[in-house]
């Protein structure tokens, strides 16, 4: 099938600006909640008594976010239909005892998250963002959004065998970032200096959930422009697609018509296995859709009818064929930029993927006359994992595997198709609306 000219500018313009708004999950969160706000959804907290009442909620929970809207009518034991993506990338965050430094350079001392490709961080200008604790208990999103922070490669006069041997990088010693001179380590020192950046009284900040990011702007990218170069679409390109989806599900004109409950569901911590309060193998998405069906006068019985109905697209990016690597790649599946989504597949469950869901997904594609495309991996290739079988094995609700076709993932800056994410959108609409 081939891909119709549908490129939606809008659309990529407002995840160019999502991408800009979300140097961290904690940021991505707020963005994604700005924007269902707007379309009348509002925020219930966790530790309130939820009532019955109907249309759009949703939970936040650090960097995390579950989304749903409740059709007028709804019965107790009716099924859901999610969309899931995680809000989390690879990147370098700051350690608890920041300060460091030698031979009169000034250092932050970093962690590395996830699985970067480490290579992409050198000598790039870099900012600082995250969430503070303060001492009155409550918290706030920080974005230093300038050239903050760089991590130096050597140079290729001391470094020869690079040519021959590759280059090397030691995650300790290699990848703590300079961002200053000076001979003296001071401790307290970044901190200090990000209360200033937000206007806080020295000795305020008592927590922190800092990471780098780049500062280099998202971009269309080619000679028609029909690429998007940016960071973080692994994975805030779903989150972006995922909002827009369900924010458009429950405005439209037949929205208390809906024979489903249509869902987000964006969890942090995928990068590093989901095992969080905030992660997908937690129990957020569960208790949330539990307490939704309680809150309705429903049952165990209505609460275990409407799982067994569910479905749930996990969304996540793969691998787009890359024209100077093919032979890593299978070679009956070579997916290709802005010729529609991927259905991910695994046999041996790294996708949750089975018939049945591919079903349920081309039926989506089909009603939205948006094509689609397969993946697999190269059987001479490990194959990564997502959120899918986890909520599959977690909640025990049938659970598909999507996503974009990108190249460069966990790279600092990804690459994809400009019409791609517009295309998995309304996927994701007609998937939602049933």
């Amino acid at each position: 099938m081939s891909t119709p000219s549908r490129f939606d500018r809008g659309h990529t313009d407002d995840l160019i600006t999502f991408l800009a708004a979300s140097p961290s999950p904690y940021h991505a969160v707020a963005s994604a909640a700005e924007r269902l706000e707007k379309a009348g959804f509002r925020q219930v907290a966790e530790t309130d008594t939820w009532d019955g009442s109907t249309g759009g909620k949703y939970v936040l929970r650090g960097g995390a976010i579950v989304a749903w809207y409740v059709p007028e009518g709804t019965a107790p034991h009716t099924p859901y239909r999610i969309v899931g993506a995680h809000t989390d990338s690879p990147n370098l965050r700051v350690k608890p005892l920041p300060d460091t430094g030698a031979h009169g350079w000034r250092q932050v001392a970093v962690e590395i998250y996830g699985g970067p490709l480490l290579n992409s961080w050198l000598d790039r200008d870099l900012g600082l963002a995250g969430r503070l604790s303060l001492r009155d208990g409550t918290s706030r999103l920080v974005n230093i959004d300038r050239a903050l922070l760089r991590v130096p490669q050597l140079a290729i006069h001391m470094d020869r065998s690079v040519h021959t041997d590759g280059l090397k990088l030691d995650k300790q010693k290699h990848m703590q970032p300079i961002w200053g001179l000076g001979e003296d380590v001071r401790e307290g020192d970044l901190i200090r200096f990000v209360e200033e950046e937000c206007g806080l009284a020295p000795g305020e900040v008592t927590g922190w959930d800092l990471m780098t990011h780049s500062i280099e702007p998202p971009a269309y990218l080619g000679r028609d422009r029909d690429l998007l170069a940016g960071p973080r679409m692994d994975n805030l390109l779903s989150v972006h697609a995922g909002t827009a989806a369900l924010a458009a599900a429950a405005t439209c004109p037949d929205a208390d018509a809906l024979p489903y409950i249509p869902v987000l569901a964006a969890f942090d911590h995928e990068e590093n296995g989901s095992q969080s309060d905030t992660g997908a193998d937690g129990p957020l998405l569960g208790t949330v859709l539990e307490r939704s069906v309680f809150a309705r006068g429903g049952t165990y019985e209505d609460k275990a009818r409407a799982f067994a109905g569910t479905v749930c697209l996990s969304s996540d990016t793969g691998h787009a064929v890359h024209p100077n690597y093919a032979e890593r790649h299978d070679p009956t599946h070579h997916p290709r930029a802005n010729k529609g989504p991927i259905l991910k597949v695994n046999v041996n469950n790294r996708y949750a993927t089975d018939g049945g869901g591919r079903a349920v997904f081309a039926a989506a594609c089909e009603k939205a006359g948006v094509p689609f495309q397969a993946f697999v991996s190269n059987n001479s290739m490990p194959c990564g994992t997502t959120i899918g079988p986890i909520t599959a094995a977690r909640h025990g609700i049938k659970t598909v595997d999507i996503g974009v076709a990108i190249l460069s993932m966990h790279s600092a800056r990804e690459l994809c198709g400009a019409d791609d994410p517009h295309l998995l959108a309304e996927a994701l609409l007609a998937f939602l609306e049933g």
